[in-house]
């Protein structure tokens, strides 16, 4: 794996949600990590280099002032987004939904990474968007949760 390839990939980890990606390609597999941290204004990014499989996590952007409150959930990164587990299941939320923290909302594919999409706090479904199999930008509406 070349180094312009290692940057865009630190760069993606930098501009994205997400706190871990591990690529494996040929024989080196490269992970870039990263401690969420709100108040620093750039992520630093590490990478280490190892032999070993990886997966990668996601979280998601929430707005909301206080606990209790309504908290919309937000598109962490550029993806394809899937509401159901798999083709032909039923989603894994729908409007109306009790559901607890944690729990599995959506599902973004980018970059042949699957991520989970969980809620942020315990609450009823308000509003979910109508994308399924669609693509979503960074910071689009996917849930609202009160």
């Amino acid at each position: 794996m070349d180094l312009s390839k290692i940057k865009t990939l630190i760069d993606f980890v930098g501009r994205s949600n997400v706190t871990e990606l591990t690529v494996t390609e040929r024989d080196v597999t490269v992970r870039i990590f990263r401690t969420p941290n709100p108040t620093a204004s750039f992520a630093s990014a590490q990478v280490a280099a190892s032999a070993a499989t990886g997966r990668a996590q996601q979280g998601c952007d929430v707005s909301g002032s206080s606990q209790g409150a309504a908290v919309t959930v937000k598109a962490p990164i550029f993806g394809v987004l899937h509401r159901a587990p798999a083709p032909g299941q039923e989603p894994f939320v729908k409007i109306g939904d009790l559901v607890e923290e944690g729990q599995t909302l959506f599902i973004i594919e980018a970059m042949k990474v699957f991520n989970k999409i969980t809620a942020p706090q315990a609450g009823r479904i308000r509003q979910i968007t109508e994308i399924d199999g669609g693509e979503v930008e960074t910071g689009d509406m996917l849930a609202e949760i009160a």
